[in-house]
Order: C-alpha cells, then sequence, then structure tokens
C-alpha cells in the first residue's frame, strides 16, 4: 500500500512539476529542486579568450579515481543558452560517479556554422588535457548534447576535421550521446536557425549525417518519439539507421511521455519518472559497446 502511494504521489507531482514547467522558467525551478551534497563545482574556468568560452567542471563528492568523463553542450537553437542553467545536468552524471564538464559557446548571431563547432571542440581539448586534475580520466571521455547541442556532439564526434584543428581526434572519445538532436535537417524550416547555417546556401557538410563513416565511435541515441520540433523518425532514427549500417555501435531509444523540451529534464532528480533516461546514459558509460 505504501508503495502504491509513493509511486501515486510521484506520478501526481511529476505531472504538477510539468504544469509549472510549461508555466515559468523550466531550468530555473529544476535547479532550486537539484541537491549541492552529491558534487563539487568549479565554475567559470577559461578554454578560450572569449567570455563564452567558459566550462563548468562537476566532480562526484566522493570520485573515484579514474572516472568517466562527459562532456555536455546544452540545446538553445545555436542563440540562446547559458551553461548555469544546467547545473541540474551536473548534478545527474556527478551523483552516478561521473565528472561532468557542462560549456558554454559562441552563439548566432556572435557566430555562425562551423564556429560554434570550434568552441565546442577547444572545450573537448581542455578537458582531455586537464581533468586528471579533477579525478577525471581522460581516457574514459564521452561527449553529450541536448537538442542543438546533440548536433554539436555529433559533429565534434563524427567530423574528424573539428576536433583535428584541436589536436584530436574522434579516436579520442570513448562514446558520445544525443538526446533529440537534430542530424540531418536540410532544407532548413526554423526561421530562427536558418541564418546559423547560411541559408538558403546552407553548406550539406553541415549535417552529421553526411559525416558517417566506419570507426566513429560508438553512439547512444535517445528521442521524444512525440517530438514536435525535431523529428524523431528522420533525425534519431535516420542517423542510427546509417551509423549501423557503417558498422557503429549505435543504440537508440524512444519515449513517449517526455517531449522536446522535458528529455533533458527527465535527467532532474522530480522528473526521473518520466523516462529512464539517466539509467540509458549510465549504462552506456558503463558497458561502452566495441566494434
Amino acid at each position: 500500500m505504501a508503495g502504491c502511494f509513493r509511486q501515486g504521489f510521484a506520478a501526481m507531482f511529476g505531472g504538477l512539476l510539468l504544469l509549472a514547467l510549461s508555466a515559468c522558467s523550466p531550468v530555473k525551478l529544476l535547479n532550486a529542486l537539484t541537491p549541492d551534497s552529491t558534487f563539487d563545482k568549479t565554475a567559470g574556468i577559461a578554454y578560450g579568450d572569449d567570455p563564452r568560452q567558459k566550462l563548468d567542471v562537476y566532480v562526484p563528492r566522493h570520485a573515484l579515481p579514474d572516472a568517466p568523463v562527459v562532456v555536455f553542450f546544452y540545446g538553445g537553437s545555436w542563440n540562446s543558452g547559458a551553461r548555469e542553467d544546467y547545473n541540474f545536468v551536473g548534478e545527474a552524471l556527478a551523483s552516478r560517479g561521473i565528472v561532468a564538464v557542462v560549456a558554454d559557446y559562441r552563439l548566432y548571431p556572435q557566430v555562425r556554422y562551423p564556429l560554434f563547432l570550434q568552441d565546442g571542440a577547444r572545450a573537448v581539448a581542455w578537458t582531455k588535457a586537464h581533468i586528471r586534475e579533477f579525478s577525471g580520466n581522460p581516457q574514459r571521455l564521452y561527449l553529450m548534447g541536448h537538442s542543438s547541442g546533440g548536433y554539436n556532439a555529433a559533429m565534434l564526434a563524427l567530423d574528424g576535421d573539428l576536433l583535428a584543428a584541436a589536436g584530436m581526434s574522434p579516436k579520442d572519445l570513448r562514446g558520445w550521446i544525443g538526446l533529440a538532436g537534430p542530424y540531418d535537417f536540410l532544407p532548413i524550416e526554423n526561421p530562427a536557425v536558418r541564418p546559423v547555417f547560411f541559408w538558403p546556401n546552407s553548406p550539406p557538410q553541415s549535417q552529421p549525417i553526411n559525416h558517417v563513416s566506419r570507426g566513429a565511435p560508438p553512439a547512444l541515441l535517445i528521442a521524444a518519439s512525440e517530438d514536435d520540433l525535431v523529428n524523431p523518425t528522420r533525425n534519431t532514427g535516420g542517423l542510427a539507421h546509417k551509423l549501423r549500417a557503417a558498422g557503429v555501435p549505435v543504440q537508440d531509444f524512444y519515449y513517449s511521455r517526455p517531449n522536446h523540451i522535458t528529455l533533458v529534464a527527465t535527467l532532474s532528480r522530480p522528473l526521473r519518472g518520466l523516462a529512464p533516461v539517466l539509467d540509458q546514459v549510465v549504462g552506456f558509460i558503463k558497458h561502452t559497446p566495441t566494434q
């Protein structure tokens, strides 16, 4: 009886929280409900000279040596977002023994494609060079992103020229994780995104699906099955199909309860009941498939 009551209360609380998320700033509410007892945070580390080229590192409060490392890129259509809003992501990963790096990057209109990807590559290179100072193992390095941040992670994992310019290679990555990412979206329909990619002359090489090759890092792709912003069949499903055809290990999962926005919110403690996204991420990191 007590278990049923707890489950019912959790469902009711989750529903009320979803209503609240739709009525106010979602990330502020989620962060207000995020505990700070599971991690130690070092904020505002510069990986470049621009004010937007900064990152935060979340270290598990009881970190083990050689912990896995995830560099997370948030979404926002490449024109909005701030690392401070994703405290709940850093906490989620750190609570499971993972060192998390949440990076800012330059946004439109300050820059367009591919300069924000160059920022991402520099953040990853900084992580590889310095993460041992934070109990992380650079040999267990993963990329992760949501929405446009999932695109960033995909491009860095699949287009070898981007990491090469920062002195790295996709082979330096153990794997990558995309949450509701756009991987195949030409011609661009979203008016806010068009200028980021020089519409109507958006280059085909800007699309992650056009960089799939044998030997790419293993991938975990998760999407909301009813996503009305980024088509999950074309983007997540299409990329998963092409990766498999190239012999790249890939897992793809689709969940009906979260939407495009709340998929990343399921990493937060209040909304983990919507979908087991955090468990999938942790399982992938602990048992990354090999080629």
